[in-house]
């Protein structure tokens, strides 16, 4: 199993621990990752804002470094850089004129056939997730968990075309693999603020407290989740959440990368729990 990988600039940065523990779960699988080099921004912070030629191109020149190396697949965990990759395809297939366009702007010759997938989507493919069992070192299976999809994953699903839009079950059945009970909540694929976390950081503080509390009245040891920004807002604004409302949750964030990795016996450390900042010492000493 080969896969070009594009971690973009949150696995190479903010979220180094989604990129280590998804690098060590693959290794644990015999999955082998081959970044392209020289790859790019996928522009998913700013190229809207600049031109939405710029916010096509940008993804798609990382698509034609993928083509170079002969691979069919390439897998971008980050949830936002995964809906550049998708919506640009979707743009240039719905326009020959656009693609002629990026195509000038590349400079060579582009195929668009290029597969994009999330891990969630390798992981829960029906002979890795059978093969799954046989890796589990470590038994997790006390742990009650809230899977957290985050609102990009599934949206819009004619572009995106990737698990159920508004219950999706990926995770969820990935985590059931190591005996983990996922909790059945109403809050899988609501936003948690995105990028608003910098401009508009009260709207981030409301809709974050929304899915904290609903987890915790579930029951949920912690919260997995799959987007870097997600994973943000709910972690280190959990702080400032629980001084406004009242309320302390003191819920673990996890990457749904790093409960794998803790299921296959891979050290804490090397999966990078230490860099949380709601401390995951609860999830450790329950397993």
């Amino acid at each position: 199993m080969k896969y070009a990988y594009f971690p973009g600039c949150s696995l190479r940065s903010t979220a180094r621990e989604y990129d280590a523990s998804f690098r060590a779960v693959c290794d644990k699988l015999g999955i082998e990752l081959y970044e392209p080099k020289k790859w790019i921004c996928c522009g998913s912070s700013f190229g809207h804002a600049f031109s939405k030629l710029l916010m096509i191109s940008l993804p798609l020149q990382n698509l034609k470094l993928v083509e170079m190396m002969d691979l069919e697949e390439v897998v971008v965990p980050c949830a936002s850089c995964f809906s550049r990759f998708k919506s640009a395809q979707s743009e240039v297939k719905s326009s020959p004129d656009l693609l002629e366009k990026v195509k000038k702007i590349i400079g060579k010759e582009l195929t668009v056939d290029i597969n994009v997938c999330h891990p969630l989507e390798i992981f829960s493919r029906t002979g890795i997730l059978n093969e799954t069992p046989k890796f589990i070192k470590r038994d997790i299976s006390g742990l009650k968990v809230a899977c957290y999809y985050g609102c990009l994953l599934t949206r819009p699903p004619k572009v995106m075309q990737f698990d159920e839009c508004e219950y999706p079950q990926s995770m969820d059945k990935i985590l059931q693999a190591f005996g983990i009970e996922t909790i059945d909540w109403a809050y899988k694929t609501e936003c948690c603020g995105a990028a608003f976390s910098l401009t508009r950081s009260d709207i981030v503080r409301k809709l974050s407290f929304e899915i904290l509390k609903e987890a915790k009245q579930l029951g949920a040891d912690a919260i997995a989740a799959a987007c870097p920004l997600c994973h943000a807002n709910l972690d280190m604004r959990q702080e400032e959440i629980e001084k406004e409302y009242g309320i302390e949750f003191k819920m673990p964030i996890l990457y749904f990368t790093q409960l794998m990795g803790l299921g296959f016996g891979i050290p804490a450390h090397k999966l990078l729990l230490q860099k949380h900042m709601v401390s995951t010492d609860r999830i450790l000493n329950n397993v």
